[in-house]
């Protein structure tokens, strides 16, 4: 049990293993938020992901501040903080959608495959956005453990 939790925390202490349990966490806040949203307030499939977007990015932009990044969370703005993150975020997301459609569209078998896009354009979304987040968000954050 004692190696199971050393284990632990030595993947605790690097930051990308932090990031993505905080978008992990992010996803499936998403995905709670839509549901909420298409159950109770009824609005189109298309239009409620909007909504559902922002209640988890807000998410993991908070997980973020106090876990991933928390040395390097702004101390003054934070809205410009969670503005940035927002953006970046956003940015990370469009990245992710374009490669997953170019590999519908052009990519060999089995990258063509929905499930292998979604996973390449996950990964490549995760990285955009750890990365984003590391130089353009938390700038202080240039030495990861």
């Amino acid at each position: 049990m004692n190696a199971l939790i050393a284990l632990w925390t030595r993947l605790f202490s690097v930051r990308f293993i932090r990031f993505g349990i905080v978008g992990t966490a992010g996803f499936v806040v998403n995905e709670a938020a839509l549901w909420v949203i298409l159950t109770f307030v009824h609005l189109d499939r298309y239009l409620a992901q909007l909504p559902a977007f922002f209640v988890g990015v807000t998410f993991t932009w908070w997980g973020n501040r106090v876990l991933t990044f928390r040395e390097h969370a702004a101390q003054t703005s934070l809205l410009r903080e969670w503005s940035k993150f927002v953006v970046a975020n956003g940015l990370g997301a469009i990245a992710n959608y374009a490669l997953y459609v170019t590999l519908l569209k052009f990519g060999p078998y089995p990258l063509n495959i929905p499930y292998l896009a979604l996973a390449a354009g996950t990964l490549l979304g995760l990285v955009f956005n750890f990365t984003m987040s590391k130089r353009f968000v938390f700038r202080g954050s240039t030495h990861s453990p």
